[in-house]
């Protein structure tokens, strides 16, 4: 089958007119036209506030993708600064220790010193000291030489205190020194954590913006081709309805209305998506029902009626449109062939299809939608349970 274009649509709806005309039966006009511009209408309109919705989603990620730029800089500035300081404490824990080795050192050697000298005393008794002591006969002078020794050995035992109160002091200092250096590795850990925590949050706030653009470049593409399906199904509304104007359904025909919940599915085969559900996770709801069936499966009308339509119809591929008068209409798409033309008229469960692939993957699928005045109604509602 050929596509329709707008230059070959009034050829093909004229030929069908002529069709309809010569068979001498007929079923009443469907209104349908402004129900169903209405009805595209209202999807592009939802379109519409969805893109609004989405330029305002991508004005608040952007902002937050500023925001977290700011945090991370001053992350990064902070880390300058506690490496710094670190650096700082360091080189004060560097001065503390060897100034504590020097100290240590020269504390060894007069400690050696005191001990040489009191293992010297101890083995001479300290005799000639001992001896001038006792043979000086001048009381002053032996009152001088007794508070000299004192203070030498008050001195020698004062100097081993302040080494002692020293080496503390730099063990302290030590110890302060060596738990802030802790620390401040400590915080820098942290803030390294922090970093890679925004770090992570700016690139899924990007990769989510990058979606959004494609998304809303989606969208956007999308409301053009609906806006273009509206102007072609406009033209072909109309002028189906110039065709079928002015004829009557046969008297013997059943009506449409009567058979709710008893019409013969039109191919076997499971629901994957139901009427009402949304359409590609957005605001657009699905007007029938697309079946999973096998591949080649036959496609039955499911009442009797006539062919107002039978091509490809973009959005729905091969397409067969059937009237059954009273204002219902049933549509059934996603065809590999169509086996009837515009003015047959069919009989329940009669073959006028055959099953292809949907529109998004190779999975044999018909969509299959009944229409009441126009707009869209629940085809479960009217096919046996």
């Amino acid at each position: 089958m050929n596509r329709i274009t707008g230059a070959t649509l009034r050829r093909w709806v004229l030929g069908a007119s002529l069709a309809l005309g010569a068979s001498g039966a007929s079923l009443a006009a469907p209104d349908v036209s402004p129900e169903k511009i209405e009805a595209l209408k209202e999807k592009i309109a939802d379109i519409d506030d969805w893109l609004n919705d989405a330029r305002q989603d991508r004005s608040e990620l952007e902002e937050a993708l500023a925001t977290a730029e700011r945090r991370i800089s001053d992350l990064k500035r902070e880390r300058r600064d506690l490496r710094r300081r670190i650096r700082e404490q360091q080189d004060r824990l560097e001065t503390l220790e060897a100034k504590e080795r020097r100290l240590s050192r020269e504390l060894d050697n007069r400690r050696e010193q005191l001990a040489a000298q009191l293992r010297a005393a101890w083995m001479t008794g300290d005799a000639p000291a001992l001896k001038v002591l006792l043979n000086e006969s001048d009381p002053q002078k032996l009152a001088r030489l007794m508070t000299y020794h004192q203070h030498i050995s008050q001195h020698t035992l004062g100097q081993i205190d302040d080494f002692n109160r020293t080496l503390e002091q730099l063990e302290t200092t030590r110890r302060q020194a060596r738990r802030a250096k802790a620390s401040l590795r400590d915080s820098e850990r942290e803030l390294a954590r922090q970093q890679t925590h925004l770090q992570n949050a700016q690139d899924k706030r990007q990769r989510t913006l990058a979606l959004l653009e494609s998304d809303i470049e989606e969208k956007r593409s999308r409301r053009e081709q609906l806006v273009a399906d509206r102007e072609r199904l406009e033209e072909l509304l109309r002028d189906v309805q110039e065709a079928v104007a002015n004829l009557s359904a046969p008297t013997d025909a059943a009506p449409f209305k009567s058979r709710r919940n008893e019409l013969p599915w039109p191919v076997d085969g499971r629901v994957i998506s139901h009427y009402g559900e949304s359409l590609h996770e957005g605001r657009l709801r699905q007007n029938g029902l697309a079946i999973e069936t096998r591949r080649e499966a036959n496609v039955s009308a499911v009442h009797y009626g006539r062919v107002v339509f039978s091509n490809w119809l973009r959005g729905f591929g091969l397409m067969t449109i059937i009237d059954h008068g009273d204002g219902f209409m049933s549509l059934y798409g996603n065809n590999s062939s169509l086996l009837k033309s515009p003015g047959d008229w069919v009989r329940a469960g009669e073959t006028i299809a055959i099953a292809g692939n949907g529109d998004a993957d190779d999975t044999p699928r018909v969509y299959f939608e009944i229409r009441q005045g126009g707009r869209p109604v629940d085809p479960e509602s009217w096919l046996k349970q």
